[in-house]
């Protein structure tokens, strides 16, 4: 089975990029989401090649702006509510 999961994660041949085969279907839960053979490849890249603090500087940044952005929408939505009603 190890074997098969290796197949998942390809590193380009210059090194500069990852190439994933996606699996058919997206995991509904978040501890499917986890197990996943594409992330469990994502976490097994970062972590052989010494990428944990780049990595969670990254999802870190991209964890704010989702939610700035989120919140945005809760605020347009908030507010065309009040002019409609």
């Amino acid at each position: 089975m190890a074997a098969k999961k290796a197949e998942k994660v390809k590193l380009s041949k210059d090194g500069n990029s990852i190439d994933f085969v996606a699996s058919d279907s997206l995991p509904t839960s978040t501890k499917k989401f986890r197990q996943s053979p594409e992330i469990e490849g994502f976490y097994r890249f970062v972590y052989e090649n010494d990428l944990r603090v780049e990595s969670y500087e990254i999802l870190g940044r991209i964890i704010i702006r989702r939610r700035i952005e989120r919140e945005e929408q809760v605020r347009a939505a908030r507010a065309a509510k009040k002019k409609g009603g």
